[in-house]
């Protein structure tokens, strides 16, 4: 398998890009002088604003779109990553989506959907990475602290995501030999247009007060850690990383 060296310009693919945590990432990246694919599933346009955004600050980037629970659409996400860049050390999969409702409550439809994209996108993602990453890469996951806060109504999500954490730690395990890291970040709530969709202001600065650190994390406070396992962070691999100030 093709090695990374000190002239060959490290190249990562970061899903869900087009916003929130997937965009910070992309961007802290890239500030890094990794070269970003940027992929989305709905928003070209706001993709592409985090390309021109990158690009206007000396890096390199691309968008390319897909559903990410498709393997053929993602096997594209990953061609293109090689067409554009010649190859792939870092993949940082930040996309997934987060319907709520209690358990005796859900529709079975949406928690199907729910584990389509979380579960099943995941495991698209990482197989994906597992063939293609080079030697000297890091595969890195999206958990949540929801695995260990256990909120009411987030019980679809949770399941979801403690698969996710399972696929994570195997994957490592498996790659024995490779000299690639596969870790998962589990942010807590985080100042992103998902965690406030649906959420009064009184329940936002109450979340936001049971934090040690008094305040909601931020996508950069998560894409700097993110920045860590995929660069300096070579001896953490196999784990769960709580990003969360505290909170769990």
């Amino acid at each position: 398998m093709p090695e990374t060296t000190t002239t060959t310009p490290r190249v990562a693919i970061v899903t869900g890009a087009s916003g929130g945590i997937g965009r910070a990432v992309a961007e802290r990246l890239a500030a890094d002088g990794t070269a970003v694919v940027a992929h989305y599933s709905g928003n070209a346009a706001k993709a592409e604003d985090a390309v021109a955004a990158i690009t206007a600050a000396g890096g390199r980037a691309i968008a390319v779109g897909g559903d990410i629970a498709d393997e053929t659409a993602m096997a594209a996400l990953f061609d293109a990553a090689n067409a554009a860049f010649g190859g792939i050390d870092v993949v940082v999969h930040t996309a997934g989506i987060m319907p709520l409702a209690p358990i005796a409550e859900m529709d079975l439809d949406t928690f199907d959907r729910i584990q389509r994209v979380n579960v099943r996108g995941t495991f698209v993602i990482d197989q994906l990475a597992a063939r293609q990453v080079r030697r000297g890469g890091a595969i890195i996951n999206y958990s949540t602290s929801i695995t260990r806060l256990q909120m009411p109504t987030y019980g679809a999500y949770a399941a979801s995501k403690g698969a996710v954490e399972s696929l994570t730690l195997i994957l490592a395990r498996e790659l024995r030999g490779r000299d690639i890291t596969v870790n998962a970040v589990a942010p807590g709530p985080t100042a992103t247009p998902l965690f406030f969709e649906g959420k009064p202001q009184q329940v936002i600065d109450h979340i936001a007060s049971l934090n040690p650190m008094e305040r909601l994390g931020t996508p950069d406070d998560i894409a700097e850690v993110t920045a860590f396992l995929a660069g300096p962070g070579r001896w953490v691999n196999g784990q769960v990383l709580y990003a969360n100030g505290g909170a769990a």
